[in-house]
């Protein structure tokens, strides 16, 4: 719901009285919303904040991803407890308010979109932007990976468009990042367990959700983590694997894997209580336990039958036709 004036008349808007009621809330200086409406949903967050644009500017970072569908950009911290400010790009000096960011960085005509009524910037401008203010690396990886989860951008262009940058604040992060991003991570804590993985620089990186076959081409399963040269599979359980039909499904899972030679390792959730020390012991005693293929490389393959589709790439998931793209992509909605 866009934010509207105060109107003496009540028809477009809130009387001053009744603006100062409880049935409206302030969204910025001289805008009110309904109090009704949810403060916290990010989309209506963003237009709240876009309200506050002129001619040539825009909604940017985490915020314009969100708006042109990126699944994993809500607007909060890494553990949901905290909004973060809806990031708009200006080319005036805007005072600060309250649940907003300014950015007065130079914006060409080309690098703005017009997406469902909002004028935000181009995904590699939003992507970039998100990665080179991230408070840590980690942080700035997840934003590539999600907004190519999102098919969003694939590593190419935003490696070409990162280089094409004239050393702008982060710039260095963002690049980095992107050389560490992948486009089949399919969430935030699938990329944490990727670079925790690889922490220590001494394992190679593991791929990212690739599908498991058996020597028939029955599709096994696609692990978030695998190392192919090992045979080392990687999974994060979140609490929601721990009961019920989830955990029994996971046990199976991981007896399938097993039975073909494969060694599995999970991640926690309370891992990070002590700093992945736990998940890093775990994975040092699966890869003394695996097998290198000395056994198992007759059991499984990650060489795809002639009829399997591929999804493992931006690329690929952009050519889907509607149908595939529905049926083979169904559980990322569901995510």
């Amino acid at each position: 719901m866009a934010p509207v004036r105060v109107d003496p008349s009540g028809g477009r808007g809130p009387t001053r009285k009744q603006a100062r009621g409880r049935r409206w809330r302030t969204t910025s200086w001289g805008l009110h919303v309904p109090s009704s409406t949810d403060a916290d949903d990010p989309e209506q967050r963003t237009v709240e904040a876009a309200e506050l644009l002129y001619a040539g500017e825009a909604v940017t970072g985490w915020a314009a991803l969100g708006w042109e569908g990126g699944r994993w950009f809500t607007g909060t911290s890494g553990d949901g407890s905290v909004l973060r400010p809806v990031p708009l790009v200006t080319a005036r000096h805007v005072l600060q308010q309250p649940g907003i960011a300014i950015s007065q960085e130079f914006l060409a005509a080309d690098e703005r979109r017009f997406v469902d009524g909002l004028v935000i910037t181009s995904s590699l401008r939003s992507v970039c932007f998100e990665a080179r203010f991230a408070d840590t690396l980690t942080a700035a990886v997840v934003a590539v990976d999600m907004a190519a989860y999102s098919d969003l951008v694939t590593l190419d262009e935003l490696a070409a468009y990162v280089a094409a940058q004239m050393a702008p604040t982060g710039i260095g992060l963002a690049r980095e990042a992107v050389a560490l991003g992948d486009e089949n991570s399919w969430s935030p804590r699938e990329t944490l367990m990727r670079l925790v993985w690889t922490r220590q620089g001494e394992r190679p990186r593991p791929l990212c959700n690739v599908p498991v076959f058996d020597r028939w081409g029955r599709h096994v399963g696609t692990p978030d983590l695998l190392d192919p040269v090992a045979g080392v599979v990687g999974e994060y359980d979140s609490d929601l694997h721990l009961v019920g039909a989830q955990r029994t499904k996971d046990v199976r899972r991981e007896g399938e894997f097993r039975s073909l030679g494969l060694e599995h390792v999970t991640m926690l959730g309370s891992d990070q209580t002590d700093y992945y020390t736990s998940f890093l012991s775990r994975l040092e005693t699966a890869y003394a336990n695996a097998r290198y293929g000395a056994e198992g490389d007759s059991l499984w393959t990650i060489d795809p039958p002639r009829w399997w589709v591929d999804t493992t790439t931006v690329d690929a998931r952009r050519h889907l036709s509607p149908h595939l793209r529905d049926r083979l992509l169904r559980h990322r909605r569901a995510a």
